[in-house]
């Protein structure tokens, strides 16, 4: 049966990958270079938002536009080398994305992540014919919890946002698929549930989400 008026969209880091330890490796990297240190605490208050407000929020407001971007791009390149061969894609990610697929449900990437990690991502994966849009941090103006990388994913799924799913495990992109008036599930990857707790449904692992649970959701 198709269920051709829903539409999945998934953030990425924590939520289909185990990402946090190579991105916080990276962050310590670009801090170093700079000549400061942050806390594993403020890396992980900062985890999933855009590289401007991260870069703003740990380093302070010293860099220009161009420079946010030098920086923002220099701690990708070190993710990227760090990730190497060895991403971590999560228990059940794979199963759900294709689960979704199978049945008509069309489905999103919605992440503030770089485009090259994005791709790298889904290519791992093995789950590029499941995608229909992907929408990343340089195709936004304003990062989560602004619903913007959200609503341009439904827009891309041709679904209205009342009839998408969200899936996320962070306490912004919550209030970003909120803001945005979808539905959301919240993975507790990286925060407890006392954070996640504005989500509709909240799963310890994506191995709990079945299309069957889905749907009525959606209905909701």
């Amino acid at each position: 049966m198709s269920d051709t008026n829903i539409g999945m969209i998934f953030d990425l880091d924590g939520v289909l990958i185990d990402s946090s330890e190579p991105h916080r490796l990276s962050w310590m990297r670009l801090a170093d270079e700079i000549g400061t240190s942050i806390t594993d605490e403020q890396f992980r208050q900062t985890f999933g938002r855009q590289n401007r407000d991260v870069i703003a929020i740990l380093f302070g407001q010293v860099f220009s536009p161009s420079e946010m971007a030098s920086l923002g791009e220099r701690k990708e390149r070190y993710y990227r080398d760090i990730v190497g061969d060895d991403l971590v894609i999560l228990p059940g990610a794979v199963e759900l994305v294709r689960a979704c697929a199978d049945i008509g449900i069309p489905c999103a990437i919605g992440s503030s992540g770089h485009p090259l990690n994005i791709q790298l991502a889904i290519d791992r994966m093995g789950v590029a014919d499941c995608i229909q849009k992907v929408v990343t941090g340089h195709d936004v103006t304003v990062g989560k919890p602004n619903p913007e990388v959200f609503l341009l994913a439904a827009r891309g799924l041709e679904r209205e946002p009342g009839r998408c799913i969200v899936v996320e495990d962070a306490p912004a992109g919550v209030q970003a698929a909120i803001a945005g008036g979808m539905k959301v599930v919240a993975v507790t990857t990286e925060h407890a549930r006392e954070k996640l707790a504005d989500a509709d449904w909240i799963v310890n692992s994506l191995k709990e989400i079945t299309v069957d649970r889905l749907r009525p959701l959606a209905d909701a």
